[in-house]
């Protein structure tokens, strides 16, 4: 796809713009994901060959990894690949996962494990599924990279952000293709406003807007608390390491755990991941911040209304707004408490893209409109897990940065960390990316949140 720099002209120079607009949307749709900017990495030393099938384990198969398990499972054929392995430190949700994968399935074979460390013992398994507690994230990813497997790492990719920068240079230095769980990286219409930034259309870019909005009367992650759950069944002491703030096993803690500061960032963790990575894709040259600043409250306080359960540390509502070098400022909203979002949109200098539909739509600004036609892409399909988990294997076999990859992530970790320190530290922090030190507004250097800096770590 062209990134020529070339301005959209009248008359004639329009039509152009138009007509090449279209057929690059349409080649776009035709060759499938493909990420709009080039990165650089390090070539693996074990490339899997385009027909070699991937062996793949799942490691934490709760409510999120048995998604990654279901909706892999009808596409192996489709892809190559074959779940043969998983691990969980529960054993019930080991032979749940087991079941699943053999259901239909004959003469399959599935290993079951309590510790990951032994499933990645296998030389068989080419790669892996990370959908663990976030706290686990930066060890199993480390772990299974310097085994010499490729990696899937649910979103958020690591609990803090010193973690960022472990896995970051794990990958770097073995060549391994990591993905992250943002799926909307794979929605194409992010990558048709990457093509448009990037071929000068809207001009510099100057602001975004976005929003990830739910309404949880009752609280939003308080899970059903399955009758199955028993310290017999679950390995705690497994489970709530690295965390500093050990506690006996508590169901609630163990189903619920989006809601505490130790195993997660609440709406940050969870939500802000979807628009974070889709926007920052869009610039065409994801940046790292230069400062963030976040605010956020728990003013409802619902989970009053879900019986037995403890009111949450995170949360309710987030607002973050983060600065980068080019001087493009981005604002991302999140809550629990009223689903109503903004209109999702990317301002440049000489025009905004909106998403609406899974579109893209491009208006001129006033002082541009005799430079400039509007534009309206083809709807695109919507995000899924199985496109984002195909884009995955196809680049470890092309051995390619995937949409997801290590080198966009890292960036929207960072923004993700310093907008839980910027909250929870009352603070604004600013980023150099050179000594990866953090600072406040004065310039003081602050010391990454990490395990047990705080009572809730």
């Amino acid at each position: 796809m062209s990134t020529e720099n070339t301005s959209i002209g009248s008359g004639a120079s329009r039509r152009e713009f138009l007509k090449s607009t279209s057929a690059a949307t349409a080649a776009v749709a035709a060759v499938g994901i493909t990420p709009i900017y080039g990165q650089n990495q390090a070539p693996s030393a074990n490339v899997v060959g385009a027909n070699n099938r991937i062996n793949i384990g799942h490691i934490g198969v709760g409510g999120q990894g048995m998604a990654h398990v279901s909706q892999m499972k009808p596409k192996h054929g489709d892809n190559n690949t074959a779940s043969i392995a998983v691990c969980d430190v529960s054993k019930y949700r080991q032979d749940f996962a087991k079941n699943k994968i053999l259901d239909g399935n004959a003469g399959a074979k599935v290993d079951t494990y309590g510790d990951f460390r032994k499933l990645l013992e296998r030389k068989d398994i080419d790669a892996i599924v990370c959908a663990t507690v976030d706290h686990w994230h930066t060890k199993v990813s480390v772990a299974a990279l310097q085994s010499g497997k490729h990696v899937y790492v649910e979103k958020p990719m690591t609990r803090y952000l010193g973690e960022a920068f472990e896995i970051y240079d794990t990958v770097k230095a073995t060549g391994k293709i990591l993905q992250v769980g943002s799926q909307g990286c794979s929605d194409m219409k992010w990558h048709e406003a990457a093509r448009l930034i990037q071929s000068g259309k809207i001009g510099p870019i100057v602001m975004s807007q976005g929003s990830y909005m739910r309404n949880s009367p009752k609280g939003e992650w308080n899970y059903l608390i399955q009758p199955w759950c028993s310290a017999e069944d679950t390995n705690w002491d497994m489970w709530i390491n690295p965390v500093s703030k050990k506690i006996p096993f508590n169901p609630d803690h163990y189903f619920r755990w989006r809601k505490y500061y130790p195993y997660c960032a609440g709406l940050l963790g969870d939500l802000f991941p979807h628009k974070l990575h889709p926007y920052m894709l869009a610039t065409g040259n994801p940046e790292f911040p230069t400062r963030v600043a976040a605010l956020g409250n728990k003013s409802f306080h619902t989970d009053k209304n879900t019986p037995g359960t403890p009111e949450r540390d995170v949360p309710e509502i987030m607002q973050l707004i983060a600065e980068f070098p080019s001087g493009y400022v981005m604002h991302i909203t999140s809550s629990t408490v009223n689903e109503v979002g903004t209109q999702e949109m990317i301002r440049g200098h000489k025009a905004t893209l909106t998403m609406a539909g899974n579109k893209v739509e491009l208006t001129p600004g006033r002082p541009f409109t005799e430079e400039i036609d509007p534009y309206t892409s083809p709807a695109f399909p919507g995000e899924t897990l199985p496109a984002h988990h195909k884009n995955w294997f196809d680049s470890i076999r092309a051995n390619k940065q995937p949409n997801a990859g290590i080198d966009l992530a890292v960036k929207v970790q960072t923004v993700i960390s310093l907008a839980e320190m910027s909250d929870r530290l009352n603070i604004m922090c600013s980023f150099d990316p050179k000594t990866r030190k953090v600072t406040d507004g004065a310039g003081k250097e602050v010391t990454p949140l990490t395990y047990g800096s705080l009572p809730l770590s």
